[in-house]
């Protein structure tokens, strides 16, 4: 509790929040935006668009805040040992913080749009849809039942509509009553065995032989299929520089740690052996 007191009571000290005078005052002290946010904890929601009873749960929260803070300075607790100590490791990460944001900056700034365009053109298969395979499929328990529902399928006229009913009056997994549809899927979405059947099938083919997988027995039957296509540069323009931002600094974070350990004198203690 008291360290994080002593760490709100920082933070409020170094960004003085623009002050909203509806929202009042604490024995003269004026609530600021950044209290009502920091009560808030949530980006984006809004005081003034909550309720009016949530409103004054909000101005409760910190006005007890408020009267806690106050009540701590008047003991003195910035004279004591503790504080202080812990008041030092709180600078202490707030400067490593502001340090690692300025050279993230940095590094952002340095990435062009032409860095951006080159990663996209030398790696494009990373940025692409995978293939992909619309079908729809029977699942049983028995490799008979599949069997017959093959035999079924190999009489008729119509295989697609035939295959809709028998799965919408045999099939027993979820898809079934829609007729087996499983929609578009890229082959990994698929356990392995399900996956290398169909993707043996041509456009409007069933599975011949039963496909065993660890859920039962499937009848496969191929709609559609989709090969591997490349996305478009603005499409995945932001995800590529900002791939490039991590990798660019994780890369200045581990050389710059490196080089500080070499210049370091550490000597660590080892921790006392158990008896």
């Amino acid at each position: 509790m008291i360290k994080q007191t002593i760490k709100m009571a920082l933070v409020s000290a170094l960004f003085v929040g623009t002050l909203y005078a509806d929202y009042g005052t604490v024995n003269g002290e004026a609530i600021t935006d950044e209290e009502i946010e920091q009560t808030l904890g949530q980006p984006g929601l809004e005081f003034e668009l909550l309720t009016p009873d949530m409103q004054e749960r909000v101005l409760d929260m910190v006005v007890n805040r408020k009267l806690l803070i106050q009540f701590a300075a008047k003991q003195k607790v910035e004279d004591t040992a503790e504080y202080k100590a812990k008041l030092e490791m709180l600078k202490q990460e707030l400067a490593l913080g502001s340090w690692i944001e300025q050279e993230n900056k940095k590094i952002e700034k340095s990435i062009t749009d032409a860095d951006v365009k080159a990663e996209y053109e030398k790696n494009q298969s990373k940025y692409s849809e995978p293939a992909q395979l619309k079908a729809r499929h029977i699942l049983v328990a028995k490799e008979d039942e599949a069997k017959a529902i093959i035999a079924e399928l190999v009489k008729a006229k119509d295989v697609e509509t035939a295959f809709i009913k028998l799965a919408e009056t045999n099939s027993t997994g979820p898809s079934g009553p829609n007729g087996g549809d499983l929609g578009w899927f890229p082959l990994d979405r698929m356990v392995p065995e399900f996956s290398a059947a169909a993707d043996k099938l041509k456009k409007g083919e069933f599975t011949k032989e039963p496909v065993k997988t660890q859920f039962g027995y499937h009848v496969i039957y191929l709609e559609d299929r989709k090969a591997e296509s490349a996305k478009k540069f603005e499409e995945v323009q932001e995800e590529i520089k900002s791939n490039l931002i991590r990798d660019k600094f994780n890369k200045f974070m581990d050389e710059k740690i490196e080089g500080l350990k070499k210049d370091a004198k550490i000597d660590l203690k080892k921790g006392k052996e158990k008896k």
